[in-house]
């Protein structure tokens, strides 16, 4: 299985995770790069048979969150037929960045199978936890022979 993170990071901190995410998917045994919105490895792409989509939580502090410069995301290349994950980055409450970049990407074709929002000041921890609940979702997801 291969994979690609694609994510919007404004402070570097959702780059960060990204990359540990890619580097933690590739020790369970997932080929994985990572690479910014603007500038996308299209062939990693198409050759991804999982997308995985990150971006940080932009509004206010309690309310109105929503995923960072979400027009960028909503320009996502099409990946019908592809699984896909979510992630996102927050300091203090995610709200419902998740669900708003979950909504992105299944508009852009991904099949959505989870989702994470990683703390600003754990993001190692949350890459782990991330990339450990999405490959035991990967196990339950039938695969074309």
């Amino acid at each position: 299985m291969k994979s690609i993170v694609i994510y919007e990071s404004l402070t570097g901190n959702t780059k960060a995770a990204g990359q540990m995410i890619a580097a933690e998917l590739t020790d369970a045994g997932v080929e994985s790069v990572a690479c910014p919105i603007t500038q996308i490895d299209l062939q990693a792409l198409s050759e991804a048979d999982l997308v995985v989509v990150g971006s940080w939580t932009d509004g206010l502090f309690f309310f109105g969150q929503r995923p960072g410069r979400s027009g960028r995301l909503a320009k996502l290349p099409v990946i019908d037929g592809k699984l896909a994950a979510v992630y996102c980055t927050y300091a203090i409450n995610a709200g419902k960045t998740l669900t708003k970049l979950e909504r992105v990407v299944s508009r852009r074709g991904g099949d959505v199978v989870g989702g994470y929002a990683i703390k600003r000041t754990d993001l190692q921890g949350g890459a782990e936890e991330f990339v450990g609940r999405l490959t035991g979702a990967l196990d339950q997801v039938p695969r074309a022979s």
